[in-house]
């Protein structure tokens, strides 16, 4: 018979340990530590700063050497035209750089100071008159300062200019305005002037023509210049005995052929424009000529009108105004010093260019309505 044992119960169980994993979990959060940057990753970063700032040093370099090289470009390599320069005694290279810059014969005054410096000739610039040009580079302009050789200019002076424009052209030249007006103004002896009023101005004498002069040339010394040339021609062309011949003195003949030069510029036209004014004031009538209210107007600094209130106006005053009204070249001289023959009375310049002679009128109004309308629509 076998024997019933009765049912064993488990043998117990040792409690269960925890994953080495699960104790990790367990274990209360501790805050994280960063590291210092390693010895070897400090260095990297300067070195990186370094190319940086060394990169930025080339780049301000080559764009500083462009600027600087530009700088000592010409300002116009086209305009060749000569302006006269006075460097005075004394004068730093600053000083000169700005008068440069400041005339527009140089980029810049800074660029010249540096220039200067560099090559080493701050202490070599010469005082004195130069003639100078926008053409020039920066190099080209201090070698004509340190060389101190006498340079010269070329000045003109066009037929049928103003004193005024002609004033202006001197100014352009270089010279300074209370210069000009001193030189202007002053009271000349020369056979020129022999029947010039004492109150008239040097208006219609400065004769046109292109001069040459040295870059110390003084205006005084252009002036004159001018005033000979002027006489010369008189002389060569028995300019005042054939005035003499018209009845005018060489003042008065200078004054009706500035006239016939403001109103026509082509030599037959000047001799017939002239004959129509010889008529005109053989007969007591009025020149009517345009260019000469036009520049009493201007004189007047006011806005040109056939009514204008001046003695200049020749559309409302009868025989010669004042004085010229402008320099009469060569050719106006001869016309009135010898007129074409003609019974005209009237004259218009038509707007294709061409002047147009009337003995009536009528015949002038029907003229100036065929060929004048812009012309005529000026004034």
């Amino acid at each position: 018979m076998n024997d019933i044992l009765p049912p064993q119960k488990p043998a117990p169980q040792p409690p269960k340990q925890p994953k080495k994993e699960e104790i990790l979990l367990e274990q209360p959060e501790r805050p994280l530590l960063l590291e210092p940057p390693k010895p070897r990753s400090r260095l990297k970063i300067i070195m990186w700063v370094l190319v940086a700032i060394i990169g930025v040093l080339l780049l301000a370099g080559v764009a500083g050497f462009a600027w600087y090289q530009g700088q000592l470009r010409p300002v116009d390599p086209n305009n060749t035209h000569k302006m006269r320069v006075t460097i005075t005694g004394g004068s730093s290279p600053a000083v000169i750089g700005d008068m440069l810059e400041d005339k527009k014969l140089i980029r810049s005054s800074l660029a010249f100071d540096i220039y200067t410096r560099l090559t080493g000739v701050r202490s070599a610039l010469q005082a004195g008159s130069y003639s100078l040009s926008p053409s020039e580079s920066t190099q080209q302009i201090v070698t004509h300062l340190t060389s101190g050789k006498v340079d010269e200019f070329s000045i003109t002076f066009l037929p049928g200019a103003t004193l005024a424009e002609n004033r202006e052209g001197l100014i352009r030249a270089g010279y300074p305005a209370s210069e000009v007006d001193t030189a202007l103004n002053k009271t000349y002896d020369h056979p020129l002037f022999t029947d010039k009023p004492a109150s008239a101005d040097l208006e219609g004498y400065i004769y046109g023509e292109t001069y040459s002069f040295e870059s110390s040339a003084t205006v005084e010394q252009i002036l004159t210049r001018t005033f000979d040339e002027f006489y010369k021609a008189i002389q060569s062309n028995k300019l005042i005995e054939k005035f003499k011949t018209q009845n005018l003195n060489l003042y008065e003949g200078i004054t009706l052929a500035s006239i016939v030069q403001r109103e026509v510029a082509h030599v037959e036209d000047q001799r017939q424009v002239a004959q129509v004014f010889f008529k005109r004031l053989h007969e007591g009538m009025p020149l009517g000529a345009d260019a000469t209210f036009v520049y009493g107007a201007k004189k007047l600094g006011i806005e040109p009108s056939v009514t204008v209130d001046s003695p200049y106006n020749t559309r409302i005053h009868a025989g010669l105004p004042p004085g010229p009204i402008a320099t009469p070249g060569l050719t106006a001289l001869q016309a009135v010093a010898d007129p074409a023959p003609g019974d005209f009375v009237f004259f218009v310049s038509g707007d294709d260019g061409t002047t147009h002679f009337s003995k009536t009128e009528a015949e002038h109004q029907a003229k100036t309505q065929q060929y004048c309308h812009k012309n005529c629509s000026l004034f």
